[in-house]
């Protein structure tokens, strides 16, 4: 399993962009797509919702259960992704790029992000 090393990552199991121009992209990893196996449902918080790091902001439904999906960051939804909302497969067969969840307008960004590296290690031992 790889990660990206451009991104960092939250103990939660998402993943998140540099911010451009303020608005950073986030996603679940590889290893929670695998843990969860085939995703069937997603609930994306929608464009103008808030959302709060480390915070419930949404849920993926997999074949094994359900799983609440977290913030990394706070700030303002900006963009959900409507293919994975129509295909969410995509979570499991592209979660770094295609299976992306959504946009986020950076208000403040906690101190415990991880890097690829740190992450790597946390995920290790499962």
């Amino acid at each position: 399993m790889s990660n990206p090393q451009q991104l960092r990552y939250s103990k939660e199991h998402e993943w998140l962009s540099d911010a451009e121009g303020g608005v950073a992209t986030v996603g679940i990893t590889e290893f929670a797509a695998n843990a969860l196996g085939d995703v069937v449902y997603a609930q994306l918080p929608e464009v103008g919702d808030t959302v709060t790091a480390g915070e419930t902001c949404g849920e993926l439904e997999s074949t094994k259960s359900v799983s609440d999906l977290y913030s990394p960051v706070s700030g303002e939804v900006v963009e959900s992704n409507q293919d994975v909302v129509d295909n969410p497969a995509l979570v499991n067969t592209d979660p770094f790029e295609g299976g992306w969840l959504f946009k986020v307008r950076v208000a403040q960004e906690p101190g415990d992000l991880l890097s690829a590296d740190e992450y790597a290690k946390l995920t290790a031992g499962n």
